[in-house]
């Protein structure tokens, strides 16, 4: 656990994103950044995490909102966008040049980044697949930052019954006990994120 110099302001985190970082589908508090904030709390970190998420919001539109988004109290961003484009199976080198380029401003700003990423589907092609996995790895070593590969990966390689009593009835958010496993698993690296930032 770090602990801070007395009179040290807590380290601020912006949550970049999509539905999945907003909270789609779920009753307030209940979403990725408030069980976020718990769970790093119970860590003993007084980190503030400010939900950055819009539902729908693709690489480009993460993009465009991002300076306003980075206010100047911002110590650290998570990024995780990529899942709407992915779905509407748009270029994976537009998507790998919208994630560079927050990236890029992210390390102008010298704020320490957690990159978190979502699996390409199959239905694309094996080409596409390859193209769009290949991004954050990539743009991750590329910029130095922290990474998660599979945003879903808390909820591990449970059967799809299983897996079903932890999504929202779409198949494509999970529900509240399913964001908890995924920030259970996120939560580590976070505090990853948040020693960086530290001063």
């Amino acid at each position: 656990m770090t602990v801070l110099p007395a009179g040290a302001e807590p380290v601020t985190v912006v949550a970049l994103g999509d539905s999945l970082t907003a909270g789609y589908g779920l009753p307030e508090g209940e979403g990725l950044v408030p069980q976020l904030q718990g769970w790093l709390r119970a860590q003993g970190s007084d980190a503030v995490v400010v939900n950055a998420g819009v539902s729908g919001d693709t690489t480009a539109g993460g993009l465009a909102r991002l300076d306003w988004s980075l206010t100047p109290e911002t110590d650290a961003l998570i990024v995780t966008l990529g899942g709407n484009d992915l779905l509407r199976g748009l270029d994976p080198a537009t998507t790998r040049a919208n994630l560079d380029a927050i990236l890029a401003k992210a390390q102008m700003r010298n704020l320490p980044v957690l990159l978190i990423g979502l699996p390409g589907p199959a239905n694309f092609g094996p080409d596409w697949k390859a193209e769009f996995d290949a991004i954050y790895p990539d743009l991750a070593a590329k910029y130095g930052t922290l990474l998660v590969p599979n945003f879903m990966a808390g909820l591990g390689n449970a059967d799809p019954a299983a897996l079903r009593g932890l999504m929202q009835g779409d198949g494509i958010h999970p529900n509240a006990e399913g964001v908890g496993k995924i920030v259970a698993a996120l939560g580590p690296e976070v505090l990853a994120l948040i020693a960086r930032a530290a001063p």
